[in-house]
């Protein structure tokens, strides 16, 4: 059986693609009568470009979907575990219960569709309810990472508009407690947020004002409320080209419909499975495949608040052990720190592991190997996952759940059924397979963005590039079989004397060195080449590997336009909190400049550590 096959079981989901490349409209008809709606929709897509309706006329409710429907609520619906030794499992009945109550409470305080509500919480059982609780009543929630300064929430807040918000006391992370009430109070402060409600979570000293509602004392019922199918479900801020974040705006009937049927084909889920996704709910995966895919497939799974390697490295596979994860979805980023860290202990039971995924970006072969072969056994296929933000659910990814397929190590498979990806050149043809490309998405799909929230000028902008296609941003390669290979963001190619080089290939190239645990690549400027390539390097425990040894092998890899002209080795990479490699901190950094904001930043000593490495080795 070739590496990583994958065998679709095809229990009621026989014949996808071939229905889907038919007539993508009625197949997703179809597969939006799999979720239960109020009323039905009189027409299934109004396409005016760039803007699409998904199911008009249609009537539905996200919460009544992720909740109400299920039969069986005394299931487990979420396996929490925290940093700092706390655990509760929650089952579906727990969930509704809660979500009523909440529900209740934000329409007695004044909030009605269509109204905003922040979501300022760390991972705690509360977010998801939070966000259900909203969607209950028609409300729209704005969920803003944890981890973000108060500030940033003050800017998402001001933006939206949120009537309301809902935070905690404090959080913990790295065996440290964090405060949030006081950033929630900064951010709010002069605007217009009617009420505060604190989750209790780390017993710290909390300043409770007049607007402020402690969760555990809020009280009230609230059925659910039928919204039309392009009513706002969510905003999710998200980075963009301009310093201002955009406002990511989703709908509800077709987001729903995309979400449910992505995570039934991905993950084959089934009855008896435990399924870890350890994004944050604070990204669009955490909301499309922690809450929302989940729930509505009435599956368990494991929700971990804090760092994944505190207190040590080993904690993500004592989870997977004590709660018997059968699916796993995490990031490159995240395998790469735990390759680093060798392979899991054998007292660590994985074998209920069946399943393994990726997202957030492109992996490198080898770490798809490593995670294939020491994480997986050998026997768990590994599908790597290509969405956005602003698309709402996967577009490209092998499906376990509907067809049987073998994964090339670090491709990210086939567009999903009633999707149509291209690669094309720059001036709109389709590029030749093996040749690079900019990836779009050749019309609607129902998980795709409303708009902007406030700027439909800037939404119209992932539209203009290709008139009729939705442009991704992306650098991709088709192979010669159809495999689609994602090559990062498209401004994050390098020119280097003419020559356009993908960060993410390069980075590929110096993390398939034995000696190197992780790898980050920008571009500084070269009087001569325009572009130069300046490479850090982090090395796994025990590597002797220099500098020389790390060029020569890039050179080897990819030729010599692509050798770095400085490589830098680092004890650490600074990242965000959600694991991001921060590429724009480190070309500040090789270029001498201040590093700006880096409230996001996990470790702040990894700037003092980069910085030092680029002294010394510019010396």
């Amino acid at each position: 059986m070739p590496v990583g096959y994958v065998r679709g079981l095809g229990r009621s989901d026989g014949g996808v693609r071939e229905s889907a490349a038919r007539d993508h409209v009625s197949f997703w008809e179809g597969q939006a009568r799999l979720l239960d709606w109020r009323a039905p929709w009189d027409r299934a897509l109004r396409w005016e470009p760039p803007r699409a309706r998904w199911f008009e006329g249609g009537r539905i409710n996200a919460c009544y979907n992720a909740l109400d429907r299920h039969p069986d609520k005394s299931k487990a619906a979420i396996l929490w575990e925290a940093e700092d030794g706390a655990s509760r499992s929650l089952s579906y009945s727990d969930l509704l219960s809660e979500t009523e109550r909440v529900a209740g409470a934000l329409s007695s305080m004044g909030v009605s569709k269509g109204d905003r509500v922040a979501i300022y919480l760390p991972m705690v059982p509360e977010l998801p309810i939070s966000m259900l609780a909203c969607a209950r009543i028609g409300a729209v929630h704005t969920v803003v990472f944890s981890g973000f300064s108060a500030a940033a929430l003050g800017q998402r807040l001001q933006d939206s508009g949120a009537k309301a918000l809902i935070t905690a006391d404090g959080m913990y992370r790295r065996g440290k407690a964090i405060a949030l009430k006081p950033a929630a109070d900064e951010a709010s402060s002069g605007l217009p947020v009617e009420r505060t409600v604190v989750v209790r979570r780390t017993g710290q000293k909390t300043r409770m004002g007049p607007r402020d509602l402690w969760w555990d004392e809020l009280e009230g019922r609230a059925p659910a409320v039928p919204v039309e199918s392009s009513h706002p479900l969510f905003i999710l801020y998200t980075s963009g080209t301009t310093g201002k974040p955009k406002g990511v705006l989703h709908g509800t009937g077709g987001y729903l419909t995309h979400v449910h049927s992505t995570f039934r084909w991905a993950f084959d889920i089934r009855d008896g499975d435990v399924y870890w996704c350890t994004a944050d709910i604070g990204w669009v995966t955490g909301h499309s495949y922690v809450v929302y895919g989940p729930l509505m497939c009435g599956a368990t799974q494991v929700i971990y608040e804090g760092a994944p390697d505190h207190p040590d490295p080993e904690r993500p596979w004592q989870i997977a052990s004590k709660r018997g994860a059968t699916i796993l979805y995490t990031t490159p980023t995240a395998l790469r720190m735990l390759m680093r860290r060798g392979d899991p202990p054998a007292r660590f039971d994985l074998s209920r592991l069946r399943l393994l995924g990726t997202v957030g970006e492109p992996i490198n072969p080898e770490v798809w190997r490593w995670y294939h072969d020491s994480v997986g056994g050998r026997r768990c296929p590994v599908i790597d996952t290509w969405w956005q933000t602003e698309t709402g659910g996967m577009m490209a990814s092998a499906l376990p759940g509907i067809e049987e397929s073998d994964p090339k190590p670090g491709s990210a498979g086939f567009p999903v059924p009633g999707v149509a990806l291209s690669v094309l050149d720059g001036d709109g043809a389709e590029a030749a397979p093996g040749q690079r490309g900019y990836l779009t998405v050749d019309g609607p799909w129902p998980g795709m963005m409303l708009t902007v929230w406030g700027d439909e000028e800037r939404y119209e902008k992932y539209w203009s590039k290709y008139p009729g296609r939705y442009y991704a941003g992306d650098y991709a390669v088709r192979d010669g079989d159809g495999h689609l290979w994602m090559l990062g963001r498209a401004d994050d190619v390098l020119k280097v004397s003419g020559h356009r080089l993908g960060t993410a290939e390069l980075e590929s190239a110096l993390v398939s060195h034995p000696g190197v645990a992780e790898a980050a690549v920008c571009g500084v400027p070269d009087e001569v080449r325009g572009e130069a390539i300046a490479a850090f390097a982090v090395l796994r425990e025990g590597a002797t590997c220099g500098r020389d040894e790390l060029v020569s092998w890039v050179r080897e890899k990819m030729g010599a336009v692509a050798a770095p002209s400085r490589m830098h080795i680092v004890p650490r990479l600074p990242k965000t909190r959600s694991g991001k490699i921060m590429r724009r901190l480190l070309r500040d950094l090789a270029e001498g400049r201040g590093v700006g904001d880096t409230s996001t930043i996990e470790d702040p000593g990894a700037v003092s550590d980069v910085r030092a490495a680029i002294g010394r080795d510019m010396t």
